[in-house]
């Protein structure tokens, strides 16, 4: 699988560009502020239906414009096509020209993974970061899992308005026997979709540390563990029967699959909390890592590789580890300066003002 072309029309300081790419190493260098990171999310965007910077679609549109367009060129083994985004009052996908109904229905098409150096937050941060990293891979992977996570969304919202109308106004709580019908139900396909990828990662992490790192068995141990407050539609029914009263005085719920969490340990101890900086970093690095693996095995594909600013973060020698192992991919990278200590056949392309000059 790879992006032969990237087209792109009044998209944040683009005009008009037309970007051919190579089907190895892609690097992407300038200046900041040139427009370097807008490529990226650009792929991204008709990859998986949004952007990975912003949230508000107005400002994927140049400032003197009204509308945008990206349009993503790709080949695979099995076909060749463009999905193209128009984003003006709302966005809208077209898959070879036809419109889609729903974002979800673009997702698969283009398999990408995006390293960045935020990343690091997956680490560092609280459960929400993990839970995103997890839910993005899974539906890029299974679409009808964004049905599902929607809608387990909107009923914990609607749950979470009833329990307060239930503090305010004295509704009755027998209703929230509804919600939690419902939620129990979701909750354990979110739960078995998440503990089925879990399970991927604890089979190969390990491993790919290793490689990366060139330690030895005794010198670090990686492994991944899943936090859920339940396994099945029993437990988060009970679960939730038992925070009622908790949900009620604090006017929302307070357990559920949106609290679930994953903890990635060096040697038995949280990576987080005692590892130093350049082991959460690579701990990081093997996490993506692992997921360029598990994509490529369910796909049958390599997954094209996103990498925005990211060999920056890495010392030579942990880069050198790096390109070993995601040989064989398409990679677009980003950098300020024109990385050259790179041994691979190389398309270089300079970008200046939202325009790319081709070395």
């Amino acid at each position: 699988m790879f992006i032969k072309k990237v087209i792109l029309e009044n998209f944040r300081n683009y005009k008009k560009q037309e970007i051919e790419l190579d089907d190895g190493i892609n690097i992407i260098y300038g200046n900041n502020a040139q427009g370097k990171t807008n490529i990226i999310e650009a792929i991204f965007l008709c990859s998986l239906g949004k952007s990975f910077r912003t949230n508000k679609d107005k400002e994927l549109i140049n400032f003197e414009e009204n509308e945008a367009n990206v349009i993503i060129e790709y080949e695979r083994e099995d076909r060749k096509g463009f999905i193209k985004s128009n984003i003006s009052d709302k966005k809208s996908f077209y898959i070879n020209e036809i419109k889609q109904n729903k974002i979800s229905d673009i997702i698969g098409k283009i398999n990408v993974i995006i390293f960045t150096p935020d990343n690091i937050e997956i680490i560092k941060d609280g459960p929400q970061k993990r839970r995103k990293f997890l839910d993005m891979m899974i539906s890029s992977l299974r679409p009808n899992y964004i049905h599902l996570l929607n809608t387990y969304n909107k009923a914990i919202e609607q749950r979470n308005n009833y329990l307060r109308q239930i503090k305010f106004e004295g509704k009755s709580e027998d209703l929230l026997e509804i919600w939690d019908e419902q939620l129990s139900e979701l909750s354990s396909k979110i739960y078995e979709y998440r503990k089925k990828y879990i399970e991927k990662f604890s089979e190969k992490i390990d491993e790919i540390h290793k490689k990366i790192t060139k330690s030895g068995k005794l010198e670090e141990e990686l492994e991944i563990r899943y936090i859920s407050n339940g396994k099945n539609k029993e437990t988060f029914f009970e679960s939730l029967k038992k925070s009622r009263k908790i949900d009620i005085k604090r006017g929302f719920t307070a357990t559920g699959i949106h609290r679930d969490d994953f903890l990635v340990y060096i040697n038995k101890r949280p990576v987080s909390t005692y590892g130093s900086q350049g082991q959460q970093r690579t701990a990081v690095l093997t996490l993506k890592l692992t997921e360029l693996e598990i994509v490529k095995e369910e796909i049958g594909e390599s997954p094209i590789l996103l990498l925005d600013d990211f060999m920056s973060e890495l010392d030579k020698k942990r880069r050198k580890s790096f390109l070993e192992s995601i040989e064989g991919n398409q990679v677009i990278i980003t950098c300020t300066d024109n990385i050259d200590n790179i041994d691979n056949k190389v398309k270089r392309i300079y970008v200046e003002s939202g325009k790319c000059l081709i070395n």
